[in-house]
This record gives C-alpha cells, structure tokens and sequence, in this order.
C-alpha cells in the first residue's frame, strides 16, 4: 500500500439521490442522500437556488469595486441594506444573480450600476467559488471593477433600482479599509459579510503588517 493511501476510505463520495421537500420562489429545500469517503450512505439537508441559469455553474456574483478620484483617497464602493434572514442591515460588495445569456463580467456591470450607480471597467475576476458549503450549493464569481470617479456620470451616479430595493451605497477608504468597518460595528447594529471582512483584513496586512498573520482583538 502507498504511504499516501488511508486504509479507512473505501468509497468515492458520491450523492445517490436528492428528494424534494419544499421549494419556493427563489430557493428549494432537498434531502440528499450520499455515500461518504467510508462508504457509509448518509442524508444531508440542502439548500439550492432555484435560479441558476444553464450557460453558468455560478449562481451570481459579487463586485469588489474601487473608486478612484482626483485628490481623494481610493474607496471601496459597498452597499448596506436590511437583509430579513438577519432581521438587521448588512455590510457587503455589490452584488446580484447571473441572467440568461450574461457573463460573470456582464452580470457584475450591470448590478453595480442598479445598485451604485456607478459604471466600472472590469479588471479581473476569479474562478467561480462556494459560499456556504455546509447549507447550500450556492455559487459566485468575484469580479474587480475598478470606477473613474472623474468622470461625468461617476459624479454623481444614480442608482436604478427595482421595486422592492433599498439599497444604501457606501464608501470607505481602501487603507482604512477595516478601521472603517469597526467604527461602523460599533455605532450601528449591523452584520458584516464574510468576504468583506476577509477583505478588509487582507488589506490591512497588505497595507501594513505584509509579513505578519493578523491578530483580531477580541
């Protein structure tokens, strides 16, 4: 046997079958049935959107979008909005679903405009990544956007947002990126999203501390 090889897995993971318990407008519930790496057959209960569409593995993205203007500091472009699963307002990165027809880039533009107002140049985007795992098969692709607040329609951008969104835009510098996030913690009830807050403490040590791990106070 290779020195690699466990001698307790015996299977390949595999789901056998996935049942219906109830299904919404936007997202369905399913008892999923599947064989485990010790061949053990197990029942999992799963979550999945119920709009993903077929030229996409991803479900929708989220848009990391950086303001540039002259003689000010560059600024992440954020969005707060009451999220009812929470019961309270949430930080997060633009963001929305994926239409028909629409790359991860087209779908990325076209939210930050709805819910910014603002029109970006897209720069990069990654693979597309999971977002619950233990819950859901909920996917997205992150896109980077960068945004020339000098020009005209970036001065003063006009969100388009559709009925029923109440979406309010936030800007916060990028070097003080997860300073700002905790002085707005502090003073408010409301619940970061996990890929901003990763963000911001990338930044910092992007920023200041490159060679060192972060240390949170707690």
């Amino acid at each position: 046997m290779n020195q690699t090889e466990d001698p307790k897995v015996t299977s390949v993971p595999h789901i056998v079958k996935e049942e219906l318990l109830a299904s919404g407008r936007w997202v369905k519930l399913e008892k999923t049935t599947y064989v485990d790496p010790a061949g053990n057959t197990r029942v999992w209960e799963t979550v999945k959107r119920t709009t993903r569409q077929t030229n996409t593995d991803a479900d929708g993205v989220g848009i990391i979008a950086l303001l540039k203007r002259t003689l000010h500091k560059d600024c992440v472009v954020m969005v707060k909005q009451f999220r009812p699963p929470l019961g309270c307002f949430s930080l997060e990165f633009p963001a929305g679903l994926i239409d028909e027809g629409e790359s991860a880039e087209v779908a990325a533009l076209r939210e930050l405009k709805e819910e910014t107002g603002y029109k970006g140049e897209v720069v990069g985007v990654t693979p597309v990544t999971c977002l619950d795992p233990g819950l859901s098969n909920c996917t997205t692709q992150i896109v980077m956007v960068n945004i020339n607040g000098d020009e005209m329609e970036n001065i003063n951008p006009t969100q388009q947002l559709g009925d029923p969104e109440f979406v309010d835009v936030v800007l916060l510098p990028l070097d003080e990126f997860q300073m700002k996030i905790d002085e707005l913690l502090k003073k408010e009830k409301i619940v970061v999203d996990a890929k901003v807050y990763i963000f911001a403490m990338g930044m910092m040590q992007a920023f200041f501390k490159p060679r060192e791990l972060p240390v949170l106070k707690q």
